[in-house]
C-alpha cells in the first residue's frame, strides 16, 4: 500500500478519492483508509445542468427531454478534485485509489475512441447526439413497447424488472435514437453509461460495471436480450447489442486501470493511481450505510429517491427497477426501486407556490424558502391541511413504471396556503416510499431495516413524516456525501487496502441508528392519509383513469 509523508516527514496515512456525478453537479471527497474519516470536499456544478427546453446553441428540445454535456463532467475532475485536496490538506501521493458513481441510466453515443457525438461540429445541434440524462422521459412509448414485445414473447428476462421496462434505461433511449435520428444511431459506435465513459476518461479503459449492466442494461445470468426480440422491436435494431453496446464486464470493486498522464494531470493526482471500475450512485452508497445484510434497505434521498437493497432471496417484486445477481453486493440479490420525483418535487413547490409576503418573511428570519416552508408545515396536525398528492411530477418509477404519469393534489380550497401544499407533497413522497415497501414484503422479500442518505436527510420533519408513515426508525449514515463516500469504499477495495467491500464497509461506515423513531399515534393518523393515497394511486396508475396520458396527448399536440 503507498504511502506518502506529512509534513513532519512521518508516513501519512493512505487515503481515497469518491467522486460522485449527480444530477446538477460532481462532488469529491477525501476519505482516509482506516477509518472512513471524510477529510475534505468540494463541489463543482456543471456549467449547462440540465438542457430540457435547448441546446447550448439554442436548438428547442421537445418536451419531457433531459440533456447533458459531457465536457461538464471533465470539469468536476479539474476543479473539484483539486480543491477536495486541498480542503483536505492531504498530500497527492496519500492517495492510493480513485472511485467514482454516477446517476443512472445517463448516457451517450460515442465513437469507438470515446469522442462523445455532441462534440463533433456536424452534430452540435443534434439533440440525439448529446448525453440523456436518467430523467429523460422522452423514450416512454419505446419503453412500452419493449415490455409489451418481451410479454408476448415470454422473455424470461422480463420478470426481473417487476414485469415493466422504464423510459429511463439503456434501451428504451436507444431504440428512440434509432427511430428518431437513424443517422445519429449508425454513427454511435458505442452506446455507453456516464458512469463507464468516465472511468474511460481516467484510466484509458473501457469496462461496463455490472450494476448499470444488470439494472439499466438487461443484463441477466450474462446474457443480453437476444437478437430475434430486438429484431422484433425494429429490424434495424436487432445488432444493437453485439454492434454498439456489448462490451466486457467489469466487477464492482475491481481496478479498471490507473490514471492516465492526462486525467493525472486533471486532478493533481499522481499517474497510475488505481482507478476503480464505475458504479451508480444510489447503489455504491449501501456500504456507506453499513447494509451489508440481507434485508437492510438504504434510501438515496436527493431530486429523486433510489431505494436499494440486498437479499439472500429472489424474488419477483412488482415494479422493481431490478434485481441483479450481485449488483450491489457479491453473493446476494441486489433490489433497485425508486421514486423519480422527490427533492424536485419540493423545488418545485418553492418554484410555483412561494408568494412574495412568504420570501419577504423568509429573508426577515434568516430562512431559505424550504426551511420557512418547512417550519410553517412542522406546526401542523396530522390530516390538518386536508390536501392529499400523488408524488408523479416525473412519473412514477416504482411500482407502476410510469412515466406518463403526472402529480394530483386533492383537497385544494380558498383557505389553502403554501405550507399545506408543501407538507402534503412531503407525506405523498413518504407514502409513495410505504408503497414500495409493502410491494417488497408481498413478494416475501422482506425489509427489515431503514437507513437514509443524501441531502435531505438535513429535513427533520421529512425525517419524521418517513418514520411515522412507514412505521419503522430510521438510521441516518453520518455523511453528507453518501454516494462519493461509497465510491471512495470501492476504491479502497480496488487498491488492496481491504479484500472485500464488507470489510470496507465495516471499517469505515458511521452510522447514527433509530435517529427517527415512529410515534404510535402519529402512525395511525398516517394510515388514514395512506389509505386515500393508495384509493388516487390505483385510480389514476392502474387503469381507473386514463386522465393523465390524454392531458398529455392534448399538451403536445398543442405545442407543435
Amino acid at each position: 500500500m503507498r504511502t506518502g509523508s506529512d509534513a513532519s516527514g512521518q508516513d501519512a496515512e493512505p487515503c481515497v478519492v469518491g467522486i460522485d456525478f449527480g444530477t446538477l453537479s460532481g462532488r469529491a471527497v477525501v476519505v482516509r483508509v482506516r477509518d472512513g474519516a471524510e477529510l475534505g470536499s468540494a463541489e463543482h456544478a456543471y456549467a449547462h445542468a440540465v438542457l430540457e427546453t435547448a441546446l447550448p446553441d439554442g436548438t428547442p428540445l421537445p418536451q419531457d427531454w433531459a440533456l447533458q454535456v459531457p465536457r461538464d463532467y471533465l470539469d468536476v475532475l479539474r476543479t473539484a478534485v483539486p480543491e477536495a485536496l486541498a480542503a483536505a490538506g492531504v498530500e497527492p501521493s496519500q492517495v492510493i485509489g480513485v472511485g467514482t458513481d454516477f446517476t443512472a441510466c445517463t448516457v451517450l453515443p460515442v465513437l469507438a475512441d470515446g469522442t462523445p457525438l455532441c462534440e463533433l461540429p456536424e452534430y452540435a445541434s443534434r439533440p440525439h447526439a448529446y448525453v440523456k440524462l436518467w430523467r429523460h422521459h422522452a423514450a416512454q412509448a419505446q419503453a412500452d413497447r419493449i415490455t409489451a414485445v418481451a410479454a408476448e414473447r415470454g422473455e424470461e428476462w422480463l420478470s426481473r424488472y417487476g414485469g415493466r421496462i422504464s423510459s429511463e434505461w439503456q434501451y428504451a433511449k436507444a431504440l428512440q435514437l434509432l427511430e428518431e435520428d437513424p443517422e445519429v444511431y449508425d454513427r454511435t459506435e458505442r452506446w455507453i453509461e456516464a458512469s463507464d465513459w468516465i472511468v474511460w476518461r481516467l484510466c484509458g479503459t473501457y469496462l461496463r460495471n455490472a450494476c448499470a449492466a444488470g439494472y439499466k442494461g438487461q443484463l441477466q445470468d450474462g446474457a443480453h436480450p437476444s437478437r430475434d426480440y430486438l429484431a422484433a422491436l425494429d429490424p434495424a435494431f436487432a445488432g444493437f447489442v453485439t454492434d454498439k453496446l456489448e462490451h466486457p464486464i467489469g466487477r464492482l470493486g475491481s481496478r479498471a486501470g490507473g490514471l492516465t498522464a492526462e486525467a493525472a494531470a486533471w486532478t493533481g493526482l499522481p499517474e497510475g493511481t488505481p482507478v476503480c471500475v464505475g458504479n451508480v450512485d444510489a447503489h455504491v452508497a449501501a456500504p456507506v450505510a453499513g447494509a451489508v445484510e440481507a434485508g437492510r434497505m438504504v434510501l438515496i434521498m436527493g431530486t429523486s429517491t433510489c431505494h436499494v437493497m440486498s437479499s439472500d432471496r429472489l424474488g419477483t417484486v412488482p415494479g422493481m427497477c431490478g434485481v441483479v445477481d450481485g449488483g450491489v453486493l457479491p453473493g446476494m440479490w441486489g433490489y433497485e426501486a425508486g421514486q423519480s420525483g422527490v427533492g424536485d418535487i419540493f423545488a418545485w413547490a418553492v418554484r410555483s407556490a412561494f408568494p412574495a409576503a412568504y420570501a419577504d418573511e423568509a429573508a426577515r428570519l434568516g430562512r431559505t424558502p424550504h426551511e420557512h416552508l418547512t417550519a410553517l408545515a412542522a406546526g401542523q396536525r396530522i390530516g390538518e391541511h386536508g390536501l392529499i398528492a400523488l408524488d408523479w411530477h416525473s412519473g412514477n418509477r416504482s411500482v407502476l413504471v410510469d412515466h406518463e404519469l403526472s402529480g394530483v393534489l386533492v383537497g385544494l380550497t380558498l383557505a389553502s396556503r403554501p405550507e399545506d401544499v408543501y407538507r402534503a407533497l412531503l407525506e405523498a413522497t413518504a407514502f409513495g416510499t410505504r408503497t414500495i415497501i409493502e410491494a417488497f414484503e408481498s413478494a416475501d422479500v422482506p425489509v427489515l431495516d431503514l437507513t437514509v442518505t443524501g441531502g435531505l436527510t438535513r429535513n427533520a420533519l421529512l425525517m419524521q413524516i418517513y418514520a411515522d408513515v412507514t412505521r419503522r426508525p430510521l438510521n441516518l449514515v453520518d455523511s453528507a456525501q453518501g454516494p462519493a463516500v461509497g465510491a471512495a469504499m470501492h476504491a479502497a477495495v480496488a487498491a488492496g487496502a481491504y479484500p472485500d467491500i464488507r470489510a470496507a464497509s465495516h471499517a469505515m461506515s458511521r452510522v447514527r441508528r433509530a435517529v427517527y423513531v415512529p410515534d404510535p399515534d402519529r402512525a395511525a393518523a398516517y394510515d388514514r392519509l395512506y389509505a386515500e393515497y393508495t384509493a388516487l394511486h390505483d385510480h389514476f396508475g392502474r387503469g381507473g383513469s386514463d386522465v393523465m396520458r390524454r392531458l398529455r396527448r392534448i399538451r403536445d399536440a398543442a405545442a407543435v
